[in-house]
């Protein structure tokens, strides 16, 4: 009997997730998190013992910031001097339930270190936030409306066009009380 290589196969995901993973600097707990994928399985998907759903690879090339045909590519890509991403591509992280939606603009490989966002709050909408690690620091810039900023026990009002600097160490909160969204840009730097 001759050996035939099938070639309908289907793509190894796991070599281009580990690679794609790897060139961002992120380890397997970063993009857990960041795509909400378990970490034992994205370990099994990379060492080619599990096949990830359509959805599973979905939410991967969102959090990597590609779009699905690389993440099934296994070969590495040609270099690119420009990258650009698709509106769909830029992923998002909805707080519906609270009236925001936060839109990831860094590239991954920052997270945790430099992140930028922007922000959309709905009309008495809130993005609170737990104090996050010692000398952290989130800028953020009124790009239409008007918000609330609490830090600690203070807070102020930033209109359109203002920008607020404040330690993020602090339990914080940032509100809308207006009576139409408000939208802004909020980096975070890590210490």
């Amino acid at each position: 009997m001759k050996n035939t290589v099938v070639e309908n196969a289907p793509p190894e995901v796991g070599v281009a997730l580990q690679r794609l993973r790897l060139a961002r600097g992120l380890t397997l707990e970063d993009l857990s998190r960041i795509a909400g994928v378990s970490k034992s399985m994205l370990s099994q998907i990379e060492r080619e013992k599990a096949n990830p759903t359509i959805a599973i690879t979905w939410r991967l090339a969102n959090a990597l910031g590609v779009g699905l045909g690389e993440l099934l590519n296994s070969s590495a890509p040609e270099m690119e001097t420009i990258r650009l991403l698709e509106p769909h591509e830029t992923p998002t992280l909805p707080g519906n339930h609270a009236g925001y939606m936060l839109r990831i603009l860094g590239p991954m490989e920052l997270a945790g270190k430099f992140e930028w966002y922007e922000l959309q709050l709905a009309s008495k909408g809130e993005l609170a936030s737990s104090p996050h690690d010692p000398g952290t620091t989130e800028h953020l810039t009124v790009i239409s409306g008007s918000l609330e900023l609490e830090v600690g026990n203070q807070i102020k009002k930033i209109k359109t066009g203002g920008s607020a600097r404040y330690s993020a160490d602090l339990p914080h909160a940032i509100r809308n009380p207006g009576k139409t969204e408000a939208r802004a840009l909020l980096v975070v730097v890590h210490r």
